[in-house]
C-alpha cells in the first residue's frame, strides 16, 4: 500500500475526531495545520537498495589496487582503444607503485612505444591466465616498438622502471584475474567482455 496513502488517511481521521469534540473556531486552525502538513508533505520514491544503481562508475584516470603473486600494484586501467593509445603520455612520474594496466578482449601479439612519455618504465606482457610472460625496458621518447614475444599476450603492465626487479616479479608471476575483474567492473565495464 502507498504510504502516502496512509499518512493522508491518518490526517483525515484526526481531523474527523477534531471535528466530533472541539468547537468550530478550535477545529480551524488544526485543519489549517492538518492540511498545510499534506501539502508540504513529499512522497520520496523509495531508495535503491540495488547496488548497481547505488554504484559510481570510476573513470579512466582512478587507480585500482589488482596484485602480483603477493604483492599489491595501483593501477588505472586502460580499457578502451583511446585510453590504451594514451597510455602514459605526457606523464613527468609516477608516484611508489603505482602504473597502468592495459586489458584488452583478446589475447594477441602486443608492441608498445613511447611517444611523448619522458619517464622510464619496465613492461610485463601478461597471458591470460595471468602469468607474466617477460618483462621488457621502455626508454623516454622512444618511438621504436617493443614487441611481445608471444603472441598470447591480453595483459600488459607498465610500471616505473626497476620496479619488477625490486619486488622480485618477473616471468612466472601471478596477475591475480580477480582483483582485475574488480577494476574492470569498478569502471562499468563487464569482466566477460575481457575473457574474465
Amino acid at each position: 500500500m502507498n504510504p502516502c496513502f496512509l499518512q493522508r488517511a491518518c490526517h483525515a481521521s484526526i481531523i474527523r475526531f477534531c471535528v466530533l469534540i472541539m468547537p468550530f473556531h478550535r477545529i480551524v486552525p488544526l485543519i489549517l495545520l492538518a492540511l498545510s502538513s499534506l501539502w508540504f508533505a513529499a512522497c520520496e520514491p523509495a531508495a535503491s537498495s540495488s547496488p548497481q544503481q547505488a554504484a559510481v562508475i570510476a573513470g579512466p584516470d582512478s587507480y585500482f589496487p589488482i596484485k602480483v603473486n603477493d604483492t599489491t600494484l595501483h593501477l588505472q586501467v586502460a580499457l578502451s582503444q583511446s585510453e590504451q593509445a594514451r597510455g602514459l603520455m605526457f606523464r613527468e612520474s609516477l608516484d611508489k607503485d603505482h602504473g597502468m594496466i592495459f586489458v584488452f578482449k583478446e589475447a594477441g601479439s602486443r608492441a608498445f612505444w613511447m611517444r611523448n612519455t619522458p619517464i622510464r618504465l619496465d613492461l610485463a606482457y601478461i597471458d591470460p591466465s595471468g602469468k607474466i610472460l617477460e618483462v621488457r625496458k621502455l626508454y623516454p621518447y622512444s618511438e621504436t616498438t617493443v614487441p611481445s614475444r608471444s603472441d598470447a599476450v591480453q595483459f600488459v603492465i607498465e610500471m616505473n622502471r626497476g620496479w619488477f626487479d625490486a619486488n622480485n616479479l618477473g616471468p612466472g608471476s601471478q596477475l591475480d584475474l580477480t582483483t582485475v575483474a574488480s577494476a574492470i567492473t569498478a569502471r562499468g565495464q563487464t569482466p566477460a567482455d575481457f575473457g574474465l
